[in-house]
């Protein structure tokens, strides 16, 4: 693995997310509490012994840069390597900003050529899952492959919203459509036990869709950019173009927990999946393969007459008198008497106050950070350091499915209330 070179793209504007990527970019969207989605393939990488890692990024990229610079710094803990940002930069060769997965390699593919590696790993940094890499690459030199892409059994229902490869029994790549449906669905079968599935999960699941993830050998992918010097991105043109001049396209299957987290539905989803008793879909409880993050050294959390099921309390926490049900705190998240959450995520807060700061606050007819007392909320996620009023009511009462409420600090998506970063919601406000 010294020889592999991880190249982490950090996605676009992240549209699908806002407004939780109204502030940030998306691989820095805050995940279980403690987490950002962007700890996932770097803590991949350093666990499948791949330490030289770059994040492009162009977006809001600030406190993406400043979790990475205090979070990863492997020459110190993890080895000699690194984890370096890459943002989208302006010169006179390339006037334009990254305008998709391919073109942000082709405008860094000076610095990655510099490196004296044999395969490049790419990666997108909005994807929960874990994965040992050295398998992935492995498989790839063991097949001879230019090209390698990681592939997720799924049915039909999931078939249509993906990159479809067609392989071989061998699972050698034959043909490759984005998002076919209909008869053109239909096409794309393949007998996935031949590739490892069970009889019984290969009828369920006889589609392979592209993970968005790829090994390339160092000349193929190379050639690849400069040949075609038009295409952005990998999965609609480079692909395609690949496997139509005759280079060698393998899959490699991955029959596990992979979540794509580009939808507030998606993201809200899979957080309070967290959640399940006793098994739920993907753990952070791994000693062989730990997801590595910020260290806070925050204290404890205190629960002084919580009624607490079903929920992660992320740490330095302090719960009154309240009742918690399914639901995801983040860290210093701060929740007082007689409130009711419910089905939320409460990302928490970047700073604590103190005891003489709230009620300082109140006097002067202000909202501390947190959860005010005698507060509903059901169905929602709260953003960071979100200042919630007394006996305010989040309950998406109407059930509107999409809103913009960006003067009152909220949004709904998905039929779920977000309420915005450093968001204020005034005592008594009913959503």
């Amino acid at each position: 693995m010294k020889r592999v070179l991880a190249i982490i793209l950090g996605g676009g504007a992240g549209t699908r997310l806002y407004p939780l990527t109204k502030m940030r970019a998306k691989p820095a969207v805050p995940l279980a509490g403690k987490y950002r989605l962007i700890d996932i393939p770097i803590s991949n990488c350093i666990n499948s012994e791949i330490n030289k890692i770059y994040v492009l990024t162009q977006f809001n990229s600030a406190s993406l840069n400043r979790h990475l610079t205090m979070t990863f710094n492997l020459s110190a803990g993890f080895g000699q390597g690194f984890v370096e940002v890459l943002a989208a930069q302006q010169t006179p060769d390339s006037p334009s900003w990254f305008e998709g997965t391919a073109d942000a390699v082709r405008k860094y593919q000076w610095l990655f050529q510099e490196w004296d590696v044999d395969h490049y790993l790419i990666l997108s940094g909005d994807q929960l899952y874990r994965m040992d890499y050295s398998k992935f690459v492995q498989h790839h030199i063991d097949t001879g492959a230019d090209l390698t892409v990681g592939a997720l059994p799924v049915d039909a229902a999931q078939a249509e919203g993906f990159g479809l490869m067609r392989t071989s029994s061998d699972g050698r790549i034959e043909e490759f459509r984005e998002k076919p449906k209909g008869q053109d669905l239909e096409a794309m079968r393949v007998d996935t036990q031949s590739l490892g599935l069970t009889a019984e999960e290969a009828a369920k699941r006889p589609y392979l869709a592209s993970m968005g993830i790829y090994v390339f050998s160092r000349q193929t992918l190379f050639d690849l950019l400069h040949s075609n010097p038009t295409s952005t991105d990998f999965g609609k043109e480079i692909i395609p173009t690949s496997l139509a001049q005759g280079d060698r396209l393998q899959s490699y299957l991955f029959d596990d927990y992979w979540e794509d987290i580009g939808t507030i539905g998606a993201f809200y989803e899979a957080n309070l999946a967290l959640t399940q008793q006793p098994n739920p879909p993907f753990s952070f409880y791994d000693e062989k393969f730990p997801i590595y993050t910020r260290p806070r050294y925050l204290p404890p959390s205190k629960l002084q007459d919580a009624q607490v099921t079903e929920s992660i309390i992320g740490e330095g926490s302090l719960l009154k008198s309240c009742s918690i049900h399914h639901c995801v705190l983040g860290v210093r998240s701060r929740v007082e008497d007689e409130v009711v959450l419910q089905d939320t995520l409460l990302m928490g807060a970047d700073y604590f106050e103190s005891s003489e700061e709230r009620a300082l606050l109140r006097e002067r007819g202000g909202i501390p950070v947190g959860v005010g007392r005698g507060t509903t909320v059901k169905g929602a996620i709260l953003d960071k350091n979100v200042r919630i009023g007394q006996n305010v009511t989040i309950i998406n009462k109407d059930r509107v499915e999409e809103a913009d409420r960006p003067e009152l600090n909220f949004y709904i998506r998905n039929g779920i209330v977000v309420v915005v970063k450093n968001g204020t919601i005034a005592d008594g406000t009913v959503i």
